[in-house]
């Protein structure tokens, strides 16, 4: 996605991709696909299907089809279900934490205040959006930031808990407990259609 400039929202209905990372946009979102003829069913094939699958994936990350294709290449060559290897390092990025654990809006805000070193890992300052945390890291807020992280938090109107992460909201800081398990990723994923788009 670094290089499309057009309507984030239409290209995201087109895919069905609900999460748009925004709580604020979720709930009012339309459904269906863009134009004048989003709303006509017609049946899909394979391929397409395929890429549908992947597309909802990694635009619900915002990663781009380098680095998505980057993300499948390193799960393959692990041992264990390819496809649950590439959901848990998408999910374990520095940057998906941030809006998981509610420091951040949206996902682009989230790779927005790594980027501008607003937060450290186990004491150390990160920039890096795509960087993979390692159970039992520790995200930390810059001491000058913490104002400006606070003022995001207060904006955000659903603050939802996940099992895998511990968040402490007073002390603005994420403990990486573990890698989740594929049940409590979005089970909308269908990431063996994602095997099957690379296997060909």
């Amino acid at each position: 996605m670094a290089k499309y400039t057009g309507p984030t929202n239409k290209l995201f209905r087109n895919y069905g991709v609900k999460d748009l990372s925004n709580r604020k946009l979720t709930t009012s979102m339309r459904q269906n696909a863009s134009g004048q003829h989003g709303a006509t069913r017609k049946k899909s094939s394979d391929y397409a299907l395929q890429l549908k699958a992947k597309q909802t994936i990694r635009m619900t990350y915002l990663v781009s089809e380098k680095q998505f294709a980057k993300y499948y290449e390193n799960a393959s060559r692990k041992t264990g279900v390819t496809g649950t290897i590439m959901l848990q390092s998408l999910e374990s990025r520095l940057d998906n934490v941030l809006y998981r654990a509610g420091f951040a809006i949206t996902r682009r805000q989230a790779r927005q205040i790594v980027n501008h070193a607003h937060v450290l890992v186990n004491g150390k300052k990160v920039d890096i959006p795509s960087y993979l945390l390692k159970a039992g890291d520790v995200v930390t807020v810059r001491e000058s930031s913490k104002q400006f992280i606070k003022n995001v938090m207060e904006q955000i109107d659903l603050a939802l808990s996940f099992a895998w992460l511990t968040v402490d909201r007073n002390e603005l800081s994420i403990t990486f407990d573990r890698i989740p398990e594929r049940e409590e990723l979005d089970a909308e994923f269908k990431e063996q259609l994602v095997i099957e788009y690379y296997s060909k």
